[in-house]
């Protein structure tokens, strides 16, 4: 269904997956709405469907990016700390800022994007730069890309109200639900293509599966493998 949801403009776009069912949430639709998907996609922006975007990553489509941001969006408040992981081009990045500081990016809060390719790191800035309201929330350091291991998370402005992360780890790294606050949700794509020993021993079949991980206020987790996916995985830095 979601291939015919793709639009002409990036409003079209959006308003498509809303009228689909495929975004239901009114909060997300108007942050996605407010973020031109032209200054992230390189190719066919307004397609529901991923895109390259250099370096051997992708953006994915649209639809995922609405569905990863309704299961965040109740910790997705004005104020709110969230880290992205695997931030690309930073199209999901600026979409989580509109959702905690608004479309003026007025309000307070913190969005972190992390990515390990330090090429991609510096298109996300420059691809942020591109609207003023993008600008003023980089210089005010309300987002902020960093190149690091997302794998670790990034301690230094732990704990986040949300995580995301947009590549498939191997397993669930527990240093990511460590730095979630409590009350707290990840957003993460566990497993390989091909499956793997950690879902095969989790009894979880093959392929990727979206967990969605709640640190309760008491500081006990609760895990959710909610539907199957296909991401490219959380990797290594590139070799030079």
């Amino acid at each position: 269904m979601a291939w015919y949801c793709s639009g002409s403009t990036n409003t079209e776009l959006v308003e498509n997956l809303f009228k689909g069912g495929l975004i239901k949430n009114e909060r997300v639709k108007e942050a996605m709405i407010g973020v031109d998907r032209a200054h992230y996609a390189p190719s066919h922006p307004y397609s529901d469907s991923p895109q390259p975007i250099g370096h051997g990553a992708t953006i994915s489509a649209p639809h995922m990016h609405g569905h990863a941001c309704e299961y965040l969006v109740d910790y997705l408040k004005p104020g709110a700390r969230v880290l992205d992981i695997g931030s690309g081009s930073g199209y999901l990045t600026h979409v989580f800022a509109n959702l905690v500081m608004g479309a003026s990016g007025r309000g307070e809060g913190l969005v972190v994007g992390i990515d390990h390719i330090p090429e991609l790191v510096d298109i996300a800035r420059k691809n942020m730069n591109k609207s003023d309201q993008g600008r003023h929330l980089q210089d005010s350091g309300k987002v902020q890309f960093i190149t690091a291991d997302g794998r670790l998370g990034w301690k230094a402005e732990a704990p986040y109200d949300a995580i995301h992360v947009g590549a498939a780890a191997e397993k669930l790294h527990p240093v990511l639900i460590e730095q979630l606050r409590a009350p707290g949700r990840l957003f993460i794509p566990v497993g390989s293509e091909n499956g793997g020993s950690t879902l095969s021993t989790l009894g979880l079949g093959a392929g990727q599966y979206i967990w969605v991980v709640d640190k309760k206020e008491d500081g006990t987790v609760h895990k959710e493998k909610v539907f199957q996916v296909r991401y490219v995985p959380l990797t290594d830095p590139p070799r030079k």
